[in-house]
């Protein structure tokens, strides 16, 4: 799993920039340590690692899983880094998640397969929500086409370039919402790296995930690729505009995705016919609704709260000896 081998350590760019990051290095002896920090150069230099930087952190040693490239450890020491790299990237998480719920904001997390029709079905919903505001972050390894495609499409947008790292974390995407100009109320569309594997591990502080599966991939994906199907609430089966032309079992897909998520949605649908995208657009509008009315419960909560907490004080300041009349 990549949350230990520390896949693209130190190649992280979000619009072009290096990115802070947690970095995790892995010494010859077994032991590791964690710091966050922004690489100024270039390409990751290698480290000689007798524990003499220019930026202070603190060190964590553990051992290193045996998958990486200090073989030996034992299964369950590794399992252990594995939920303390999801730890730290779950704490992230809750911070992206207040944030959103701060600002009445309503995000998703769109995962898939390479080629699946992700952004494709973005710049088409962008266009038909017209003036609602949408932001998106994008997540690949390299370029900034898809960044440049939603931009083309009238939304603001911000790329996040992993390396050779598979999949977003919540760090990652933290820091983009802190470059984007969010609007309260809006829609936020965060579009992973094509991959079925290591995303559905790693929460980015989302309302949901939202898995999209092609017609053009096998049925059967759904339970080659069961963690991912099992995280998601929402699943697009996609491209349906091209059923006539191929022999695919649209109920066996189905079947196959509830088989492993009894309670998972599925719209049918296509960006290029138009097919099932109203039903698609208003799941939007309504978990936009949804994220603005928690908000303003949120709001009347506190102003309650201050209401009566001002109305204690009030009755304190007038039984006090020699309070004013």
């Amino acid at each position: 799993m990549c949350v230990t081998c520390g896949c693209g350590e130190g190649e992280v760019r979000i619009e072009g920039e290096a990115a802070a990051h947690v970095h995790v290095h892995v010494h010859a002896d077994g032991t590791r340590h964690v710091h966050e920090h922004t690489h100024a150069h270039e390409q990751a230099q290698p480290h000689a690692h007798a524990h003499q930087h220019e930026h202070e952190h603190e060190h964590t040693h553990d051992p290193a899983p045996a998958h990486s490239h200090a073989p030996g450890v034992p299964p369950a020491r590794m399992v252990q880094i594995e939920q303390d790299i999801l730890a730290k990237n779950n704490a992230y998480a809750a911070r992206n998640r207040q944030a959103l719920a701060e600002r009445g904001m309503f995000a998703l997390n769109l995962v898939s397969s390479p080629g699946s029709g992700k952004t494709t079905l973005l710049c088409k919903t962008i266009t038909l929500l017209g003036a609602t505001p949408v932001a998106v972050i994008e997540g690949d390894q390299q370029t900034s086409q898809d960044a440049d495609r939603i931009r083309a499409s009238g939304a603001q947008a911000i790329q996040i370039n992993t390396g050779k790292g598979c999949h977003l974390d919540a760090h990652m995407v933290g820091h983009a919402m802190a470059q984007l100009k969010l609007a309260d109320d809006a829609l936020l569309l965060i579009e992973n790296v094509g991959n079925l594997v290591c995303p559905a591990a790693f929460d980015l502080g989302e309302a949901h995930k939202v898995v999209i599966l092609s017609v053009t991939e096998g049925e059967d994906k759904p339970i080659k690729y069961p963690d991912m199907f099992r995280a998601a609430s929402l699943m697009l089966l996609n491209k349906i505009d091209l059923l006539p032309h191929l022999s695919y079992d649209v109920d066996a897909a189905i079947g196959y995705a509830r088989r492993v998520n009894p309670q998972i949605r599925v719209i049918q649908l296509s960006a290029t016919s138009g097919e099932g995208m109203g039903e698609w657009l208003a799941y939007l509008r309504d978990g936009m609704a949804q994220a603005h009315a928690a908000k303003a419960q949120t709001v009347a909560s506190l102003q309650a709260q201050i209401a009566q907490l001002k109305a204690q004080l009030e009755v304190q300041l007038q039984t006090r000896p020699n309070a004013p009349a």
